[in-house]
């Protein structure tokens, strides 16, 4: 029978919604939390720092996927808890990852905001950051981004990260299984964010202030 035209929204489908916008602002708040606060490192300059960066991209994303596919096991309801924890657990580590990439390059005095963010999401939205990072022959101009222009890029990554999640939320409900995709996506999604941060550090960066 179809709703007429006076019928009460289904609450399901409210909750649902509410939780969705509730999600998606928590994860856009979790990122620009994250690329705000740039962290230090034990790393240091070296000579060719392209080995060392490669094997820290390597550790990085075993971490990243032992400790995404562990806060995936629990199942049903239980399991959709932990997303967020997740998501920020893997980032810190991967925001770490870009510190230290950056450090061995000898580019971390300089690492800022616009870099942070660049590397941990450029492989999420590329066109987001075509006039924050520029690659021009064998450098990169690095304009100097307004915060509210930091603050409007971590909405639209906390919209499209929570699509993402969306869109995968069935697998979180099987046992296991489940557990082992989100492993597996961390793990990739970090070796994403060290390519990134190794092509940018590895050649000389201009900042546009």
């Amino acid at each position: 029978m179809a709703k007429s035209a006076h019928s009460k929204p289904d609450l399901t489908d409210v909750t649902a919604t509410d939780a969705r916008n509730g999600l998606r602002h928590k994860v856009g708040d979790a990122i620009l939390g994250l690329v705000l606060r740039v962290p230090g490192s034990s790393e240091h300059e070296m000579a060719q720092p392209d080995k060392r960066a490669r094997a820290l991209g390597r550790t990085a994303a075993r971490q990243a996927g032992v400790m995404a596919g562990s806060l995936a096991l629990p199942p049903g309801f239980l399991g959709w808890l932990t997303v967020l924890p997740e998501l920020v657990g893997v980032w810190k580590l991967q925001a770490q990852l870009v510190s230290d990439i950056a450090a061995v390059y000898g580019k971390h005095a300089t690492l800022g905001r616009e870099q942070m963010i660049y590397c941990l999401f450029k492989h999420v939205s590329a066109q987001l950051f075509r006039d924050v990072v520029v690659r021009v022959g064998d450098r990169f101009i690095v304009k100097t981004a307004s915060l509210g222009f930091i603050q409007s890029a971590a909405r639209l990554l906390g919209v499209k990260v929570t699509q993402r999640i969306i869109g995968k939320s069935a697998t979180r409900f099987v046992p296991l299984l489940g557990a082992i995709g989100v492993s597996a996506y961390a793990y990739f999604d970090t070796q994403q964010v060290a390519k990134t941060a190794i092509e940018l550090f590895a050649k000389e960066i201009v900042l546009d202030i």
